[in-house]
């Protein structure tokens, strides 16, 4: 006497979507909305970031009152600073390992260290600006100063809203509203932190190591 089978269906109450068992909701890429719109946005946050870049290209070594990149730079101190930085994408990862494998604790642990050692990196970056200030470089002392502010300084505001993502997802952890079926909440935030962490790198070796030209001219240029 033949049997038959049923297939094995997954057992979803009224209201319950595949994201409630720990799945993303089938789309036609094969990614998740919520991925894809992050992606979407870092896509245009390079678009930004190179126009930054580029505009440094442009006005780099043509400004002929000081202070200059080689006036006031401390390359170690600031590769130190960028050190802590890049450290900080291997506490997420870990960050993310932990949230895979269930284990909260830990996931608040990583979270936390990621976010402090951006914090860290934040502070070296106020340090570094402050000092720079009382060397008398400011947005209107020269072109450098005008384009390495605007740079520099519109990535450390991507840092600290990183940061802030990341506390939030320390305290939706404590009080149980991160499980394990939010991997992916997870994943897009450190999507984030690692795309700020490669722009710093870009940013760190076009400002900071290649050298800057010497500008020529009896006519200096200045920002009024």
């Amino acid at each position: 006497m033949a049997t038959t089978t049923t297939p094995e269906v997954l057992d979803e109450s009224p209201g319950e979507s595949p994201a409630d068992h720990g799945m993303s909701p089938a789309t036609n890429t094969g990614v998740s909305n919520e991925k894809l719109a992050m992606w979407s946005f870092l896509g245009s946050e390079c678009l930004l970031f190179g126009a930054l870049i580029s505009t440094y290209f442009l006005y780099r070594g043509r400004s002929l009152t000081g202070p200059t990149p080689k006036n006031i730079y401390d390359i170690p101190y600031t590769s130190i600073s960028s050190f802590v930085l890049l450290m900080s994408s291997l506490t997420m990862v870990l960050a993310l390992a932990a949230i895979q494998r269930g284990d909260h604790r830990r996931l608040r642990l990583w979270l936390t260290a990621t976010a402090l050692l951006g914090t860290v990196f934040i502070g070296g970056q106020v340090y570094e600006f402050t000092s720079f200030i009382h060397e008398g470089l400011t947005m209107r002392t020269n072109l450098f100063g005008s384009s390495f502010f605007v740079l520099t300084g519109f990535h450390g505001v991507h840092v600290t809203l990183g940061i802030m993502m990341l506390l939030s997802l320390v305290i939706m952890s404590a009080r149980g509203r991160l499980p394990q079926s939010k991997v992916q909440v997870v994943e897009i935030i450190g999507l984030y932190w690692h795309f700020v962490d490669v722009v710093w790198i870009v940013i760190f070796t076009v400002v900071y190591l290649i050298p800057s030209p010497v500008a020529h001219s009896n006519r200096p240029l200045q920002i009024r």
